[in-house]
C-alpha cells in the first residue's frame, strides 16, 4: 500500500490515486462470489455514542441487554480516533482520562458478540489533543495566517487536515491496532466527508496543492471560480482515495468488513453524492432529525436521494432520540411522536433505521421505549421491509448541480443567493397533494437503464445541467417518455455557464427570449383555451403566476394555453389593475412529441407554490404531471382525505404499500408532539402480471382487510391511518 508523503502536487496525488483502485475491485469481487456481504442483509442498527467520562460509571450488561431487546443486527461503539476507549498504543491517540485500567471497548465488543451482534467501531477523525498538534503540526489545518483550527466548543481540540497523513497513516494506524484486537465488522468515521461545503485549508500540504492549481479557491462555495472548480475536482479525488484505501485497510483482517463514511445532506448536498456512492458499499445518511420550519418529509427525501444513487445497496439512516432542534438538548428526548415518523420514513423509503443515543448514564430514560417499540415491530414483519425494487412509474430528477450552485437568473452575483431548494420543495409538496407514486433519480445517473420504467421525467428547475444529463433526457424524449420542465432547466452548464440558449429548447418548444424577469408578485397566467391542465379552474381567466420566470418565445406551432400578464402593482388599491391585460407571451408550452407528452413552464412555478401555498398552483403542477403521466391508470392510487406520503416496493414477502400520515400542525414545523388519525383510504394496486393476491394485512394495525382482484388490479380499503401504515399484499 503507497503511503501518502506528508506534502504532495496534485499531480502526485492523482497519480497515486490509482493504485489501491485495483485492490478495492478485487476485494469486491472476493465478495461477490462469498454471496451477499453481512451488511446487505442488515435491517436493524443501533448506537451508543459514548463521551469521555463514560468508563467510570457505564454498566456493559444494562446497555447491551437493552440494544439487544430492540433486535439490532449491528451495534455501533465509541472506538476511537479523538477518544480511545480502549489501551491503545498509536501515538497521540489518545486514550480517555477516565479510562484507567479498563477496556470499555473490548467489554463492550466482548458482551454485543456474546449476543449475535454485529460490532462496528465508531471513529472521528476530525479532531486531535494539542499534544499531536505538537508533535505533528503538519497533520492540522490552518487559517491564513497559519494559526491551527480549535473546535469551536471544546477548543483543547485541533482540526485535522484531511490532505494531510494523519488521514492516511494515523487513522489507518488505529484502524489496524483495533482489527487486530477486536472482532469487529465495520468502521465508521463520524463527520467525514460529509456531503456539504468544501473546506479551504491553509497548510502547508493545501498550499502545494493550491499552487499547482494556479491560486487558492475561495472559502465559500462559489462555482463561478475556476479556481473552485478545480479544487472541487481535486477535493473529490482526495475523498474518493481516502475512502478506498480505508476500506483495503478495513478488510486486511477480515474480508467482509467494511468502511462507512458519514453522508447524509437530504436534498441539500454539494459533494457529488453519485460519486460517493460510487466508493459506499454502505451508505449512512447522518441525517438525525430536523429544526425550524423544515418539512416533516425530510427524512423521505433523503431515503429517496440515498436510493438515487445507491440503487437497492446497503442504506441507514440515523434516529437521534436526543432533541435535535435550535438550540439543541443532547441530553433529553424529542418527543416519540417525531422520533417514531423519523423512523418511520426511514424504513418506508427503504432505508434501515439506525437508532441513536449519546451518553452512558441517561438522566433522561423517555427515548427507549419509542425505539423499542419501532424496532420490535420491525423485525416482527422484517420479509415485507426486504425490499426487491419500487414500483413507482413516475420519476423526479434531482438537481444536485443547481441545489448546490445555482444564483437564479444571475450566477455572477452572490448577493442574489437564494434557497435553491425550494424548486424541489415546491413539486415535492404538490406530488404529495396529488398522492403520486415516484420515485428519485439523480442527473448524472439518467440513462436507459434507469428512465425506462417511468412513464414521465419531472425536472424541478434544473438550471445547471450538464450535457450528458441533457443527451440522456432528449434520448428517453425521442423514446416515447414524457417530460415536465419548469423555469431555467438546461439554461447553464453544470458550473453555471451562461448557454445561448436552453440545451433542450427543441424539446421544450421555447426560445428564451432575455434575462430573468423576477421576483415580483401580482404577475398571472391568463387560460387561453380548455385543456386537461386547466382542469378544475371552472369559474377563473387568471390563475397566480410565477414569481420569476425566464421571457420565452414559443418554437411550436402548438396553440396558447397559457399567456403571461404581466406583474402590476398590488399597493395602493387604486393602482391595482393591468396595464397588459392580455399577451402573446407564453407562459408554459404544451406540446405532444411522437408519443411523447412534453410540459414546459416558463417560470418557476414550483418554487412560488412551495413559498406561496397556493393552492391554484399545486394544482396547477398536478394537473401538468397528470397530463405527462398520459391515460394509462398509475400502479397505484389511493383516495381518501389527509395529506400522506406513500412507497411502494416489490418484496420478497410479495408487496408493500408504505403510507405516511403527513397531516398535523407541525407538518413544516417540528416537533410533532400528538397524531391525528385520517379516515379510510381506498387504494387500486396493480400486482404483477400473472400474480394472485391471497391476503391483506395491514402491519401497524396487525389485521387483515377484505380485498377484491380484477385481473391485476387489488382493491382494498385502509380505515384508519394514525402516523403510519404498511399494507402487506402477500
Amino acid at each position: 500500500m503507497k503511503s501518502w508523503p506528508l506534502t504532495f502536487s496534485r499531480r502526485e496525488f492523482l497519480a497515486a490515486s490509482s493504485a489501491p483502485l485495483i485492490v478495492t475491485v478485487a476485494g469486491r469481487s472476493s465478495a461477490a462470489q462469498a454471496g451477499p456481504p453481512w451488511y446487505a442483509t442488515m435491517r436493524r442498527c443501533g448506537q451508543l455514542n459514548l463521551n469521555e467520562r463514560d468508563p467510570l460509571t457505564l454498566d456493559v450488561k444494562s446497555w447491551i441487554d437493552y440494544w439487544a431487546t430492540l433486535k439490532v443486527d449491528a451495534l455501533l461503539l465509541n472506538g476511537g480516533g479523538i477518544v480511545a476507549f480502549y489501551p491503545t498504543k498509536v501515538p497521540y491517540h489518545h486514550r480517555s482520562e477516565f479510562l484507567g485500567s479498563r477496556d470499555l471497548f473490548g467489554e463492550l465488543a466482548e458482551a454485543t458478540k456474546a449476543r449475535r451482534i454485529r460490532l462496528v467501531a465508531r471513529m472521528d477523525c476530525n479532531y486531535a489533543y494539542e499534544d499531536a498538534l505538537e508533535a505533528r503540526p503538519d497533520w492540522f489545518e490552518r487559517n491564513e495566517d497559519g494559526s491551527p483550527r480549535p473546535h469551536g466548543e471544546a477548543p483543547w481540540l485541533f482540526k485535522t487536515c484531511m490532505f494531510s497523513a494523519y488521514f492516511t497513516e494515523q487513522m489507518p494506524a488505529i484502524y489496524r491496532e483495533l482489527n487486530a484486537r477486536y472482532p469487529i465488522d465495520g468502521f465508521f468515521t463520524n463527520g467525514w466527508p460529509s456531503t456539504g461545503s468544501l473546506t479551504v485549508c491553509h497548510c502547508e500540504n493545501c498550499r502545494r496543492v493550491y499552487r499547482d492549481m494556479g491560486g487558492t479557491p475561495p472559502a465559500q462555495t462559489d462555482a463561478t471560480s475556476a479556481l473552485y472548480r478545480r479544487y472541487y475536482a481535486v477535493h473529490m479525488d482526495r475523498v474518493l482515495e481516502v475512502w478506498r484505501q480505508w476500506q483495503t485497510v478495513v478488510t486486511e483482517t477480515r474480508p467482509d468488513s467494511v468502511y462507512v463514511g458519514n453522508l447524509g445532506g437530504g436534498i441539500r448536498t454539494v459533494k457529488n453524492v453519485r460519486q460517493l456512492a460510487e466508493a459506499a458499499r454502505w451508505f449512512n445518511a447522518d441525517h438525525q432529525g430536523r429544526s425550524g420550519d423544515t418539512p416533516i418529509w425530510d427524512c423521505a427525501q433523503q431515503g429517496r436521494v440515498a436510493q438515487a444513487v445507491m440503487r437497492g445497496r446497503t442504506i441507514t439512516n440515523v434516529t437521534g432520540a436526543y432533541s435535535n432542534s435550535r438550540p439543541t438538548w443532547r441530553h433529553v428526548a424529542k418527543s416519540p411522536e417525531e422520533t417514531t415518523l423519523w423512523m418511520a420514513q426511514t424504513a418506508a423509503s427503504g432505508m434501515v433505521p439506525w437508532f441513536h443515543w449519546l451518553g452512558g448514564a441517561p438522566e433522561d430514560t423517555r427515548w427507549k421505549d419509542a425505539g423499542r417499540a419501532f424496532f420490535t415491530w420491525l423485525a416482527k414483519h422484517e420479509p415485507h421491509f426486504r425490499n426487491r425494487r419500487p414500483i413507482a412509474d413516475l420519476a423526479v430528477l434531482y438537481p444536485q448541480r443547481t441545489i448546490a450552485f445555482y444564483r437564479s437568473g444571475r450566477p455572477s452575483r452572490s448577493a442574489d443567493r437564494i434557497d435553491t431548494a425550494e424548486y424541489f420543495q415546491g413539486l415535492y409538496y404538490a406530488l404529495l397533494e396529488g398522492r403520486f407514486l415516484f420515485d428519485v433519480v439523480h442527473e448524472d445517473d439518467l440513462g436507459v437503464e434507469t428512465l425506462r420504467k417511468y412513464r414521465a421525467l419531472l425536472i424541478p428547475n434544473a438550471a445547471y445541467l450538464d450535457d450528458a444529463p441533457c443527451r440522456a433526457i432528449r434520448d428517453y424524449v425521442a423514446a416515447g417518455g414524457s417530460l415536465l420542465a419548469t423555469f431555467e432547466t438546461s439554461r447553464y452548464t453544470g458550473w453555471g455557464d451562461l448557454r445561448p440558449d436552453f440545451a433542450l429548447a427543441d424539446l421544450l418548444g421555447a426560445t428564451a427570449a432575455g434575462d430573468v424577469i423576477g421576483p415580483v408578485g401580482n404577475s398571472y397566467m391568463r387560460i387561453e383555451r380548455p385543456h386537461a391542465v386547466t382542469n378544475g379552474f371552472d369559474g377563473t381567466a387568471l390563475l397566480p403566476g410565477a414569481e420569476s420566470r425566464v421571457p420565452i418565445r414559443s418554437g411550436t406551432d402548438a396553440p396558447l394555453t397559457f399567456s403571461i400578464v404581466p406583474s402590476y402593482p398590488a399597493f395602493p388599491p387604486e393602482m391595482v389593475f393591468a396595464r397588459a391585460p392580455r399577451t402573446e407571451e407564453p407562459a408554459a408550452i404544451l406540446r405532444t412529441q411522437g408519443n411523447a407528452r412534453v410540459a414546459y413552464f416558463a417560470g418557476d412555478i414550483d418554487r412560488t407554490c412551495w413559498r406561496s401555498g397556493n393552492p391554484d398552483v399545486s394544482r396547477l403542477i398536478q394537473n401538468a404531471v397528470r397530463w405527462v403521466h398520459g391515460d394509462a391508470r398509475p400502479p397505484i392510487t389511493i383516495e381518501g382525505d389527509g395529506i400522506i406520503e406513500t412507497f411502494g416496493w416489490e418484496t420478497e414477502a410479495g408487496y408493500a404499500l408504505h403510507i405516511l400520515n403527513y397531516t398535523n400542525p407541525n407538518m413544516t414545523h417540528g416537533f410533532v408532539r400528538h397524531t391525528y388519525a385520517i379516515g379510510a383510504q381506498r387504494v387500486a394496486f396493480d400486482a404483477g402480471a400473472g400474480r394472485r393476491i391471497s391476503k391483506v394485512t395491514l402491519l401497524r394495525a396487525e389485521r387483515a382487510v377484505r380485498f377484491t382482484q380484477e385481473d391485476r388490479t387489488v382493491r382494498f380499503e385502509v380505515p384508519s391511518v394514525t402516523d403510519y401504515e404498511v399494507v402487506a399484499l402477500t
